[in-house]
């Protein structure tokens, strides 16, 4: 049985954003797509989730949609439904949520807890319908980025669109985290130079998808910058995420924090495996 895209729903227009990009990736990558709505003490959840179905059904009529309705706090809901599922997909914001908060508690939440790629759908029409035909994603030192860089490919070859792999270095801080390195880290970094890095992340991945246009792009200076820039006309934005050792969850750093904040386009959280 394949395994569904799931998609958290609230009855919030981001959460009907989520929807629409959600169905849109379930027709490219032929699954399922299943709705959640979760809500502790909520009773009258039956409008929301028939809205959100009707709206799925019309957007994707191919896919095989499923819905289900839980009594219980959204954001460990949505963590339990992403231990099998393609990915977990959410609006950036939802009903519950500050007017003066630039994502959601619960987005940012799964974002942070979840065991699959987690996709926040942000920015406006142009940058959510594949009008750019552009995927940007981030590449760090190590091997952190190999999942993620496996992500943004498979995402590339789906929707015919070129790859964009961005790996940004400064002498203060030569990766997308902030989790110190070891000093054989920094050995290592220190051999090889920045394209360097970049190429070798590249020729690991690239084999399964030889029809990918990929271009690279090694920036001087801080990776925020580098990679907000970069998505000023994107699609999408892949990053990685460490797992925290010893602990549950995902180490996503200040710099992934802000990229969830302020990217112009959706973003995936992907962990490392």
């Amino acid at each position: 049985m394949t395994i569904p895209l799931v998609v958290g729903v609230d009855g919030s227009e981001g959460s009907l954003e989520a929807v629409d990009w959600a169905a849109d990736e379930a027709v490219r990558h032929s699954v399922p797509l299943h709705l959640l709505h979760a809500r502790a003490g909520d009773r009258e959840p039956s409008d929301v989730i028939s809205a959100a179905l009707e709206r799925a059904r019309k957007r994707a009529p191919t896919v095989q949609l499923s819905s289900e309705v839980l009594h219980e706090d959204a954001a460990a809901a949505l963590v339990d439904n992403g231990r099998n599922a393609f990915a977990l997909v959410l609006g950036s914001r939802g009903l519950g949520d500050l007017a003066d908060m630039l994502l959601g508690t619960v987005s940012l939440a799964v974002a942070a807890r979840a065991d699959c790629p987690v996709v926040v759908v942000r920015g406006a029409a142009e940058h959510r319908d594949g009008r750019f035909g552009n995927i940007v994603v981030g590449v760090e030192e190590g091997e952190g980025s190999g999942t993620a860089l496996q992500f943004a490919l498979r995402e590339a070859h789906v929707r015919s669109c070129r790859l964009t792999a961005v790996h940004a270095w400064n002498p203060s801080s030569r990766a997308l985290t902030t989790r110190p390195a070891p000093s054989w880290y920094a050995m290592e970094a220190h051999r090889r130079p920045p394209s360097q890095v970049l190429d070798d992340a590249l020729r690991g991945q690239a084999k399964r998808f030889r029809d990918a246009r990929v271009s690279s792009r090694v920036i001087e200076g801080p990776a925020r910058r580098a990679l907000l820039d970069a998505v000023s006309e994107a699609d999408l934005l892949v990053v990685g995420a460490r797992r925290r050792q010893g602990h549950p969850g995902l180490q996503l750093g200040l710099i992934n924090h802000a990229l969830l904040h302020h990217a112009p386009c959706p973003v995936a959280v992907v962990p490392q495996t």
